[in-house]
């Protein structure tokens, strides 16, 4: 077994029971993160997502998620100020803004952090289709970290 894949059997046997998903506005990138690990693990390890400050709904990524069985219908984005609990076992943050809040959070809840850099599909001009793609893209980013840092679904049952 080459290093790498030992790395990653560690890192799956070794899941964290919480996560937060952390980004600028939770809008795009936490969202998709937290819909997508908890369509893919269940309650299997506890995750929320927040971002550095909230912004406004995006339709795009409720109909990107949709597209994959996701509702997302009754987002709300919201801000770290917002959770009950700021303590979780790992943060993921998802942007560079995000990763500076995040390095400083740690400094008092002792969480690791990991910096997943996710891109931002809405500087993406043209046709809706051609921005819905760059959603996809993001969304399919995230899906594969996931899936490297927690192993595929099927893993878990």
């Amino acid at each position: 077994m080459d290093p790498l894949s030992s790395k990653a059997h560690q890192e799956r046997a070794a899941r964290p029971s919480s996560v937060l998903f952390l980004c600028n506005h939770n809008v795009i990138r936490s969202p998709m993160a937290e819909g997508l690990m908890r369509n893919m693990f269940g309650t299997t390890i506890y995750c929320d997502s927040a971002g550095v400050t909230a912004g406004e709904t995006d339709p795009f990524v409720t109909a990107v998620m949709a597209e994959n069985g996701i509702d997302m219908t009754n987002h709300e984005p919201k801000e770290l100020d917002d959770l009950d609990d700021t303590w979780f076992d790992l943060v993921i943050s998802l942007s560079p803004q995000a990763h500076h809040v995040a390095l400083s959070m740690v400094q008092v809840d002792s969480s690791d952090v990991i910096y997943w850099p996710a891109g931002d599909p809405t500087v993406v001009q043209g046709s809706r289709e051609q921005r819905l793609e760059a959603y996809r893209e993001v969304m399919n980013s995230i899906r594969k970290q996931l899936i490297e840092r927690f192993g595929s679904p099927s893993e878990n049952t």
